[in-house]
């Protein structure tokens, strides 16, 4: 069944890695957009353009390829923070607005993946089409946690670590929920997938912001570095381990 998978399964690697993709993905957004200074409508186009690039190269190999299939995440994580960003200071709809827009586009695309596969599965997965709604579903999702942990920091004031806090019980009580609870799976996947966003996201503010809005100021470069060394690092783990899961 592996040999006819496109896509991670998910496991507590999946997971760290999933924070660490988002944590890279708010820094180097940031870095694109803010740190260069092209601004939000050209740092879309720039985190677009390498979307689509990796995503048409993860959608025509024919197996799961870790560093093929990370970087898509990061992608998503990137064009994610762009979007919300795009959102919020460019068109000037407020990350409350922009994280409402944001779930219901998520919610759409679910709906949407549910109506023709009667299910929302998300391993194994080897059909296109249905690896296009599973992508479709990460990029909004990482969008509206971007949103949202926005939200936490400026329209309620939380610091970024609070903000990370927060998020980071919700996603604990989720695998709480999954590990003792009969609470449908794929439902607690999507409810995690979607906090670990703004997790990461808010990590990734407090990483760069000033130290008088409570941030470390480590600076968007740095943070990026660091988060691309440990996640390469994951991936070299990742990559170890599903060689070991398929048979000979």
């Amino acid at each position: 069944m592996d040999k006819l998978n496109k896509v991670a399964k998910v496991t507590l690697i999946f997971w760290v890695m999933k924070i660490v993709a988002t944590t890279l993905g708010e820094t180097l957004g940031d870095f694109i957009s803010m740190t260069l200074d092209l601004g939000y409508t050209i740092g879309i186009g720039i985190t677009l353009l390498f979307f689509l690039i990796i995503l048409l190269t993860q959608l025509s190999v024919k197996k799961y390829i870790p560093v093929i299939y990370w970087s898509v995440i990061v992608g998503t994580t990137t064009l994610g923070t762009e979007i919300s960003d795009y959102i919020d200071r460019s068109l000037h709809l407020g990350y409350a607005l922009g994280s409402l827009i944001l779930i219901c586009c998520l919610l759409f695309s679910l709906f949407l993946w549910n109506r023709r596969y009667k299910d929302l599965s998300v391993y194994p997965i080897a059909e296109r089409s249905k690896e296009i709604y599973y992508w479709v579903a990460i990029l909004f999702s990482n969008s509206l946690g971007t949103a949202f942990g926005d939200f936490l920091s400026d329209n309620m004031g939380l610091s970024y670590l609070s903000g990370a806090l927060i998020t980071g019980i919700i996603i604990a009580i989720v695998a709480l929920l999954h590990y003792y609870t009969k609470i449908n799976h794929i439902l607690l996947f999507w409810i995690a997938f979607i906090f670990t966003r703004p997790f990461g996201a808010t990590f990734g503010d407090f990483l760069t912001k000033p130290l008088s809005k409570g941030g470390l100021d480590l600076g968007t470069l740095p943070s990026s570095l660091v988060s691309i060394a440990i996640l390469m690092m994951l991936i070299f783990i990742s990559h170890r381990q599903n060689n070991r899961s398929i048979p000979a």
